[in-house]
């Protein structure tokens, strides 16, 4: 009689679709504890698991964000650059940028981090993460900012803070007061150009009704939410025409 440990193969009726992790779970569980199921298949049905999680982790990001998108508020400019005494640009300080989205960004499951390198340059990493683990980030490598009288080490802060505005605005799509000011201006300081496109590219009345649902519970000041109602009116007389 052979000792050898018998293998034992697949059946057709095993091979089927698993479509939520519950399911994936439970047929991990069973082949652990199946003596005759080697280590090889172990590994591929975690593989496949990981997959799953990762494209779910990624389709959760996706319409997070795209619902975070209406709600991230346009930034003041109250930073100046100035040149022998000369504003040569305005722009949003990273202090109010920060503190205009931490709170939508954990209302809709979002986290921003960054990272800093000094090995070629001050690179800056920005990086934004949901909470159900998907992640994209982006980076930008800056020489030390020394305009002006900065010393040393004021010049590499600056780098930085330039580093987290930039790659903040990359990731979020953020605008600053100045980008649009049509849309700022008619908004009374409210900028509502995200709900405009939104408006714009709807193309039947279920997917505008969808946005009107998300207008009632939007923090939109009085004179912003009437053009967009009345945007929002425009389109769905195009659409039923």
């Amino acid at each position: 009689m052979s000792n050898a440990v018998q293998k034992i193969e697949p059946q057709p009726s095993a091979i089927v679709p698993i479509n939520d992790h519950a399911a994936m779970m439970a047929t991990i569980t069973r082949a652990a504890a199946d003596p005759n199921v080697d280590i090889e298949k172990m590994e591929r049905l975690w593989a496949m698991k990981e997959r799953m999680d990762a494209r779910a982790a990624e389709v959760a990001y996706a319409d997070a964000f795209a619902e975070m998108q209406l709600e991230l508020p346009a930034i003041a400019e109250r930073g100046k650059a100035e040149v022998n005494g000369s504003v040569r640009y305005t722009f949003a300080k990273w202090e109010d940028i920060n503190t205009a989205i931490k709170p939508v960004l954990a209302k809709h499951g979002f986290a921003l981090s960054f990272r800093t390198d000094f090995t070629a340059g001050i690179t800056v990493s920005g990086v934004l993460q949901h909470r159900l683990g998907h992640r994209e980030e982006t980076a930008i490598t800056l020489p030390s900012d020394k305009t002006g009288s900065k010393n040393d080490v004021q010049a590499v802060a600056s780098a930085v803070s330039y580093g987290k505005r930039y790659t903040a605005a990359a990731l979020l799509n953020l605008t600053s007061h100045g980008e649009d000011d049509d849309a700022y201006a008619a908004g009374g300081g409210y900028d509502a150009t995200a709900w405009y496109d939104a408006i714009a590219a709807a193309v039947d009345m279920a997917g505008l009704n969808a946005l009107a649902a998300g207008l009632k519970t939007a923090p939109i000041p009085k004179d912003a939410m009437r053009n967009i109602r009345a945007k929002w009116a425009a389109r769905a007389k195009e659409l039923k025409a």
